[in-house]
């Protein structure tokens, strides 16, 4: 059974989604790859304190890891480069050809960017962390405009 709230945040509002009580994900508005909101399952804001006072702090630029319990649906290969992602340290970025050497498959990066592309619990899972290999902002499924905001937020607060 599926649940869902909606959230403000400094980068719009926020879906998250639970299943059987675990978040499972967090769309924002005009994402890329976002399902129908008719597949959110019914309203219910009590199952979302923890990932709501987690996301706070980190809009307030006090929390630089999330400790929530996701499940992570996806193919075996997206899963692992979605826990490859949760080690980018906060306030940095990796290429996705950095992601594909640390998954162990130095020619993957096409599937990797192809696999942080569905990443389905944005922010958490630091997608907006990837980029190309000059440096370069490359695709991102909330927005390139979101993504540098995001990426310039985390450098701007890392030191603190």
């Amino acid at each position: 059974m599926k649940q869902h709230t909606v959230i403000d945040s400094p980068y719009g509002p926020l879906t998250l989604v639970a299943e059987g009580g675990v978040l499972s994900g967090l769309y924002m508005t005009d994402q890329r790859h976002r399902p129908p909101e008719e597949s959110f399952g019914t309203r219910d804001e009590s199952l979302f304190g923890a990932a709501e006072e987690q996301l706070k702090a980190y809009f307030a630029g006090e929390l630089k890891e999330f400790t929530l319990e996701l499940s992570l649906g996806g193919t075996p290969f997206q899963r692992r480069v979605w826990e490859q992602l949760r080690k980018i340290p906060y306030g940095e970025t990796r290429s996705y050809g950095q992601l594909a050497d640390a998954l162990g498959n130095s020619g993957a990066s096409r599937a990797v960017g192809l696999a942080n592309g569905k990443n389905p619990i944005g922010i958490i899972v630091p997608c907006h962390r990837v980029v190309g290999a000059s440096g370069s902002l490359t695709g991102y499924g909330g927005g390139l405009d979101r993504k540098q905001r995001l990426l310039d937020f985390e450098s701007a607060t890392a030191l603190f």
